[in-house]
């Protein structure tokens, strides 16, 4: 237990409060117990360890990793009960999906310890949505995903920039205060923005070890699944890397692959929920209702494939991924996507109107411009939507 709390406080003495991210005004912190989930890398142990600094009596708090050695001999129940006995009154559990059979305990917990309050993050989702069901009554769980361009401008650079809502941003209401150029920005964002630990040097070495990561181990434990299966996971991941955005031919890859189609679906739904890749459907739901595949963000279409990258397709990859986390984001039948009752085409600076009707609710995102006109918006824009 002292080893536990002496990591605890170096931790926290470590930890800076000067970025929070978007999530951190959003969480209902006095409820009883919470979970945050998403993917590695995007910033769940700095948001519990700010939100302890700043607004608990450390004495009264412990952080815990699970994958501590700690808990090699230890059970976690034992440690809350120690805590709860010592007057301790908030747990803070981070990458709980590592300690075995850790949503029956959690819940024992619970139920066993009435004046302790639970905050529980991880960053294998797969294994916190299948576990958080046995939870569903006790506990509120929020996702954490990487950073807006918006956030981005701020965590990398220092400039404090306001969210602006989707109304805001296609009426060309958006203004960066101090910043007279933003393509510069935008296009350093694109390569190495998504993640908080885009500004190590090792950036790029550090995604593929979570690609690598959640491929052979987050996805194959989750679903039981055998070493081979990991292989296919990654040769499935490289075709979508070359060929997105595209709607997958079923029977075609499941043939590369050599897996059956029901199997390739459910690879699908695992990448997606791990944080790899973004699947946009139309009003239709299920399989059929899929209309497009993209990987999840652009860092992770860089570190895939590099220089080769299609611009249209990190263009389309850019606005799905960052419209999304507040909007029901749909494909469109004559454009890219709809959202709500807008439609939007996405192009570079010499997009055409063609495809766009003048009824107001259509509107051209271009790349490549620093300012919209009329129904014209530029891309970076929608980057400051969270």
């Amino acid at each position: 237990m002292r080893t536990l709390y002496q990591k605890y406080e170096t931790l926290l003495q470590n930890t800076t409060t000067d970025f929070k991210r978007y999530l951190y005004e959003k969480v209902s912190w006095n409820s009883r117990m919470i979970g945050i989930i998403g993917a590695r890398g995007v910033g769940k142990t700095t948001m519990i360890l700010q939100y302890i600094k700043e607004n608990l009596d450390s004495k009264k708090a412990l952080y815990v990793s699970a994958d501590d050695i700690y808990f090699s001999e230890n059970r976690l129940v034992e440690l809350a009960d120690d805590f709860y006995k010592n007057a301790g009154e908030y747990l803070f559990i981070d990458e709980i999906h590592k300690y075995t059979d850790w949503s029956r305990e959690l819940k024992n917990i619970y139920d066993s310890f009435p004046g302790l309050k639970i905050v529980f993050t991880g960053s294998s989702i797969l294994d916190i949505l299948k576990g958080s069901a046995d939870l569903s009554r006790r506990a509120i769980i929020y996702t954490l995903h990487g950073l807006s361009f918006r956030e981005y401008l701020n965590f990398f650079h220092h400039y404090e920039i306001e969210a602006f809502s989707l109304k805001q941003i296609i009426n060309n209401e958006v203004r960066l205060k101090n910043i007279k150029h933003p393509l510069p920005l935008f296009n350093d964002y694109l390569n190495r923005g998504y993640y908080p630990f885009g500004l190590e040097d090792e950036m790029h070495l550090r995604l593929g070890q979570i690609i690598i990561q959640t491929l052979e181990t987050d996805i194959p434990q989750y679903a039981n699944l055998n070493v081979g299966t990991s292989r296919k996971l990654k040769r499935l991941l490289s075709i979508i890397a070359e060929s997105v955005p595209f709607k997958p031919n079923f029977s075609k890859i499941a043939g590369i692959i050599n897996v059956s189609r029901n199997s390739l679906d459910d690879y699908f739904l695992y990448m997606e929920k791990a944080g790899l890749i973004g699947q946009l459907r139309n009003n239709t739901s299920g399989i059929r209702g899929l209309a497009k595949v993209y990987l999840d963000n652009t860092n992770i279409i860089f570190n895939l494939v590099g220089d080769k990258s299609n611009i249209g397709n990190i263009r389309e990859t850019f606005f799905f991924n960052q419209m999304r986390i507040k909007n029901d984001v749909i494909s469109s039948k004559k454009n890219d996507f709809v959202i709500d009752k807008y439609t939007f085409e996405i192009g570079g600076k010499n997009k055409q109107q063609k495809q766009i009707e003048k009824d107001g609710k259509s509107f051209v995102v271009k790349d490549d411009i620093e300012y919209g006109y009329r129904n014209v918006i530029p891309l970076w824009a929608f980057g400051l939507n969270y």
